[in-house]
């Protein structure tokens, strides 16, 4: 078996065996890829006190899911911008953060309040 060994005075990877003077050279310097695959959830990069924010548009058309909470305010997704489409509703990805922190995320469209 051959094992990645550096040859420091022509600086290139070799591949040696460990039990004879074997070498080759490597066709390519890298030994290892590590790919890390991790998708960040929207909905906890948004902050709870968004729902304190008087700017952002609220809705009671949308009770939570959850306690039946009725006042919730909108947000845009940031990966996936949405569009207002001239009919008054939000196109693509939104959610509804409800005062308490809870958020929900819905993908479609929803009539603006």
């Amino acid at each position: 078996m051959l094992y990645p060994k550096e040859d420091k005075e022509n600086r290139i990877l070799l591949y040696a065996c460990r039990n004879c003077d074997y070498q080759q050279e490597a066709d390519n310097s890298c030994i290892y890829v590590n790919k890390i695959t991790h998708e960040v959830d929207e909905l906890t990069q948004i902050i709870a006190d968004v729902s304190q924010d008087p700017t952002l548009p609220r809705t009671e058309d949308h009770p939570c899911q959850k306690c039946g909470h009725k006042e919730a305010v909108f947000f845009q997704s940031h990966s996936a911008r949405a569009e207002v489409s001239w009919g008054g509703s939000f196109l693509g990805t939104w959610g509804l953060v409800f005062p308490y922190g809870w958020r929900y995320k819905y993908r479609g469209d929803l009539a603006l309040p």
